[in-house]
């Protein structure tokens, strides 16, 4: 076994969450790139966490989303280690090491990557937690790693979106709670799935399409994939459960979570759908978002709590789909992105 197959390990990317609600200011310059946001956005954002559990000093765990990935790279690691026998001599050499880094807080990608150079590691796959590739955001990524990452060999997993059993994962959590939402209605009830949405600047082309955009945003000569890559996704889960009698007017498709500041964000809304849906005489409505691999913010507060009191305004009942968090298909689904077993849309492989 050559120098560079002992030394191959993986970094997995998430966005990265304050651990403290004091941290909100500092973590937002970091999501924007540098750019200071409103006093009552930074306000209203410490107000959402605070609900979902963040407090002015640190809990007794981390906060959902820095705990579950962490989890998923401790799971990962393992299953692309089972075959590794501990006590033989060189089991350490043969090891393949997951690594997270976090491109908006701690572990941050920079460090992280430090690490991996001071472990001697020389070559290493990335691969991001969000499975559909948005240029912008995966952009931001592969800019974090390249910078940090400056002379040694890397392959960039772009999108991961038509994983066959990321699919497979996100229709094993949906099944059980569509099939309890038709039982206690005893009608059929529709599945809205929803990814996280983006500004509409960053998926349209030419020079509209970074006016205005964070620090590293390229030019585009043609649209962003991420809206397409984001209802395939949902298209697959869908088809998962034709098999326990999904039809294709049961589901429908929103975006959710768009920004509190600043210019318009792809649709349709979650809003608009809840009221279309009870328009036409829905009792209710599940949501699975196949944007998101494990809870935090977005689910836990925009969904569980926003969009329950809004359902229950306007006479909806709303159940959702169990987050992946360490689901043994999420993990399988990572194990056969990196192994090959699943052909990612990667960049050529290179230095960085």
């Amino acid at each position: 076994m050559s120098e560079a197959q002992k030394h191959e390990a993986v970094l997995l990317l998430a966005h990265g969450t304050p651990d403290v609600l004091g941290e909100m200011a500092d973590y937002l310059k970091l999501v924007t790139g540098g750019r200071a946001l409103p006093q009552e956005v930074v306000e209203e954002l410490q107000h959402r966490y605070a609900e979902i559990g963040l407090k002015e000093v640190p809990g007794e765990e981390a906060p959902p989303l820095t705990k579950w990935t962490l989890t998923q790279g401790f799971l990962l690691e393992q299953a692309l280690n089972g075959s590794v026998d501990p006590p033989a001599p060189d089991a350490d050499a043969r090891r393949t090491k997951v690594y997270v880094g976090m491109r908006n807080w701690h572990p941050l990608i920079k460090d992280v990557v430090a690490e991996m150079r001071a472990d001697g590691v020389t070559r290493f796959k990335a691969v991001c937690l969000a499975p559909q590739n948005s240029r912008t955001s995966v952009g931001l990524y592969r800019k974090a790693v390249t910078e940090a990452a400056e002379g040694m060999e890397m392959e960039f997993v772009a999108g991961w979106a038509e994983s066959p059993t990321l699919a497979a994962a996100f229709a094993e959590r949906l099944w059980p709670v569509w099939a309890q939402a038709c039982a206690e209605t005893g009608r059929r009830v529709p599945v809205l799935f929803t990814a996280h949405s983006v500004p509409c600047r960053t998926i349209s082309t030419g020079t509209a399409s970074i006016a205005g955009a964070r620090p590293g945003t390229p030019m585009q000569e043609t649209p962003d994939p991420y809206p397409v890559e984001a209802k395939r996704t949902a298209i697959m889960v869908a088809e998962r459960l034709k098999a326990v009698g999904m039809k294709e007017t049961d589901w429908y498709f929103a975006f959710q979570s768009q920004g509190i500041s600043g210019g318009p964000w792809i649709g349709p809304t979650v809003e608009d759908t809840f009221k279309g849906l009870k328009e036409q005489g829905e009792v209710g409505v599940v949501m699975q978002p196949v944007g998101f691999l494990c809870d935090h913010v977005e689910i836990l507060y925009d969904i569980d709590i926003a969009f329950r009191e809004m359902a229950e305004d306007i006479g909806l009942q709303l159940w959702r789909a169990e987050s992946l968090n360490d689901s043994p298909l999420l993990v399988q689904a990572l194990e056969e992105v990196v192994t090959g077993r699943f052909l990612a849309m990667v960049d050529e492989r290179g230095a960085a």
